[in-house]
């Protein structure tokens, strides 16, 4: 395996166990964090707080120069929460030339409504783009645990050359060109799972659970085709499998603040209490705006919003979504 120059844009924990992965594959991984703190823990006691116990490559080091750690980079990880991509890329687009570039965030721009892929090709028409997304606690892939993720991008070259850097016998790609689709399907996803909280919270047990995945997901891909997603994608890895283990895992901080929400607690006690970016709660805004805009039927997505925004009781919610007129299954453009 060519050995390379790596950027990661961002060193939360999944930018870290991203970094963990392309330095065990013998790759200089350069690191950019705002935080001069977080980058002398990553230099000079190779750990990071968002990944305990975890120890860090040699291989590994953090800049706080944005520049610094993109010129010169062979690949370019963009692993930020979503609302921050934009502002983020336009500190380094300038620096990237033709190198691709890989999102690893998964969401929205809030005021846009854009995949994050719509963002990059709006502030850089020729960039090289493509998306990892799947079912990959950070913490697990850190620790050498088996996973399987989607590596996506419409560019041939990309899709021939860049997965062989990333693989190794604890991390395998599968392929797909539907760019769209694994970034929709990895920003809503979030959704089922704080709604799998509260379902969990409220003690309703693995029947409703096991609906609610199925359900959500109908709900995903249908508002998805809408915006040009390929249907298949979203019974694939970025779909269904990170909705199997973000919904089945209190890993995942989404479902923690679901749980959170089934409590009584607010919204702003939540994020408290997470310490970390809730996507889902973005998430449950820019699907409601889209649904609305596309004219697609979203119930989950509208009794989630009701119970964060406008005072409805999640039992109430619950009600509302197993009372609603009876559907066929598979009427996927059903109102």
């Amino acid at each position: 395996m060519e050995n390379i120059k790596v950027a990661v844009i961002g060193s939360g924990s999944w930018g870290m166990a991203i970094s963990t992965v392309l330095a065990d594959n013998g790759h200089d991984v350069n690191v950019w964090s705002f935080s001069e703190e977080e980058k002398n823990e990553i230099n000079n006691e190779h750990i990071t707080r968002f990944l305990p116990n975890i120890h860090l490559s040699n291989n590994i080091k953090a800049s706080n120069d944005i520049k610094e750690v993109v010129e010169g980079s062979k690949l370019v990880f963009h692993v930020t929460p979503s609302k921050f991509t934009r502002d983020v890329f336009k500190q380094y687009k300038d620096y990237v030339g033709d190198t691709p570039v890989i999102i690893c965030s998964k969401g929205f721009e809030m005021k846009t409504l854009s995949t994050l892929d719509k963002v990059f090709i709006e502030e850089k028409p020729d960039i090289r783009l493509a998306a990892m997304s799947g079912p990959s606690f950070a913490v697990e892939v850190a620790n050498h645990i088996p996973t399987a993720i989607i590596f996506a991008s419409e560019d041939e070259k990309i899709l021939e050359e860049v997965p062989q850097l990333i693989v190794n016998k604890n991390l395998r790609l599968y392929k797909s060109k539907d760019i769209t689709g694994v970034e929709f399907a990895g920003g809503l996803k979030n959704i089922v799972a704080f709604c799998a909280g509260v379902c969990a919270e409220l003690n309703y047990g693995t029947n409703a659970s096991s609906a609610l995945i199925t359900r959500g997901l109908a709900e995903l891909a249908r508002l998805g085709v809408k915006m040009g997603a390929d249907r298949d994608t979203f019974y694939g890895l970025s779909g269904l499998g990170d909705l199997i283990l973000t919904c089945s895992s209190d890993e995942s901080r989404n479902r923690r603040a679901g749980r959170l929400i089934g409590k009584g607690y607010s919204i702003e006690e939540a994020k408290k209490e997470i310490g970390q970016t809730i996507e889902s709660i973005d998430n449950i805004e820019i699907a409601k705006k889209l649904a609305e805009k596309y004219n697609v039927d979203m119930p989950i997505v509208n009794a989630a919003y009701d119970t964060l925004f406008n005072g409805l009781s999640a039992a109430d919610a619950a009600n509302r979504l197993m009372t609603r007129s009876l559907k066929f299954e598979n009427d996927f453009d059903n109102k």
